[in-house]
């Protein structure tokens, strides 16, 4: 079984002997680390964005200034700050508000006679999930949970999180993971671009119409952040399975509706400001660079299993969309979008930067989110129970 040092920073492990001070210093820590990832993200951002990218390229900005704050951390300061959970969350939160408000006016209702089909893409891609799991635990000569916690299509944060519960490889698990966002974040907006040129938008100037924000709105913004925040806290306080985009997500839906069922209101509709989508991506490419950061040296041979992995699971993707395109009128990008392996954010994203069928998407990998995390405990205990009966002697 490969065996990787533990990533948890030094500071941590002096918690017991003084525990206020030491937390105080690790917030500090925290919020110094974040704030530099934000400054760097911006311009790296920018200089993406130059190149014509897409609306995306704030993710890609996140993504390096993330890995470069900590790697720059670990290498002057011998410090190794963790990946910043609580920054992912407002990152979904925020993206979740962004892509709810664009489906306030979308056609729901036709998109839930698809229901069935993203159930049955979703059962594909978990069973394909499981064979790959499978055949990467053998080649790899790793333990079963831990091989299955990298390779399905579940989130960085959640499999490295249950893999840390059951005293599993974590780094093995968030490495594969962080090789699986990373690499469908980098290829399908790609792809997209070179097969559709025609209909990708260009991106806009960060000068004009990213920080236009009427101050008539900027009433309801902040109604919106305070409610968003209310209801996200609670999700994920009791660890509603991907709670911070599902209500954000719901917010975006039903804000202006609610607001025009109130009789003393005027006509207004909300719509938040380009910026909010912009810090919800820097937000979300910094969590997936941290954890490029926070990588600790593997060998060749372990990068190369992780790499085979998730290459099949690239494959099972590419096939659920030929599926999906022999079982709807969907055209091939959409499928594409509905079937790519994750990040479910990341993916709706680029559907929001095309406008392309939206509200498809979003359907398809909010299907696919709640499936795969609420059956994560039945998954968890059938594979902690093959192996214990792989690990006993014949």
């Amino acid at each position: 079984m490969n065996q990787s040092p533990s990533v948890t920073p030094n500071l941590e492990e002096h918690t017991h002997k003084n525990p206020i001070v030491t937390k105080q210093q690790l917030f500090a820590k925290q919020l110094i680390v974040i704030v530099l990832e934000m400054l760097l993200a911006l311009p790296l951002g920018l200089l993406l964005a130059k190149f014509q990218i897409g609306r995306i390229a704030w993710i890609f900005g996140g993504i390096a200034a993330g890995t470069l704050v900590l790697q720059g951390y670990r290498i002057l300061y011998q410090y190794s700050p963790q990946p910043n959970r609580t920054a992912r969350k407002v990152g979904m939160a925020l993206v979740g508000l962004t892509v709810g408000a664009s489906n306030t006016h979308a056609n729901l209702a036709s998109v839930a006679s698809s229901i069935p089909i993203f159930i049955f893409l979703t059962l594909f891609l978990l069973l394909s999930g499981s064979c790959i799991g499978y055949i990467y635990s053998r080649i790899s000569k790793t333990n079963l949970l831990t091989a299955m916690l990298a390779t399905v299509p579940g989130g960085v944060g959640i499999m490295a999180a249950i893999a840390a519960d059951y005293n599993k490889n974590v780094s093995l698990v968030a490495l594969v993971q962080a090789i699986r966002v990373t690499s469908v974040v980098v290829l399908i907006p790609f792809i997209a671009r070179t097969s559709a040129g025609s209909y990708y938008p260009q991106t806009l100037s960060i000068n004009s119409t990213w920080l236009n924000v009427d101050p008539s709105q900027l009433e309801l913004l902040l109604l919106v952040l305070v409610i968003t925040g209310l209801v996200v806290y609670p999700a994920i306080l009791f660890k509603i399975p991907a709670g911070d985009f599902f209500g954000a997500l719901l917010i975006g839906i039903g804000f202006n509706p609610l607001l025009h069922s109130l009789p003393f209101v005027g006509d207004i509709s909300f719509s938040p400001p380009p910026l909010i989508n912009l810090l919800g991506q820097m937000l979300l490419g910094i969590t997936i660079g941290e954890y490029w950061g926070d990588k600790p040296n593997f060998r060749k041979q372990t990068v190369g299993y992780a790499l085979i992995s998730v290459g099949m699971t690239f494959v099972a993707g590419a096939i659920a969309a030929i599926l999906a395109m022999q079982l709807t009128s969907w055209d091939w990008l959409t499928c594409l979008l509905v079937t790519a392996p994750g990040g479910s954010a990341e993916m709706i994203l680029v559907s929001l930067a095309l406008n392309h069928n939206v509200e498809i998407v979003t359907t398809g990998h909010l299907v696919r989110l709640i499936a795969i995390n609420s059956s994560l405990p039945l998954w968890v205990f059938l594979f902690r129970r093959l192996d214990e009966q792989f690990s006993e002697p014949v």
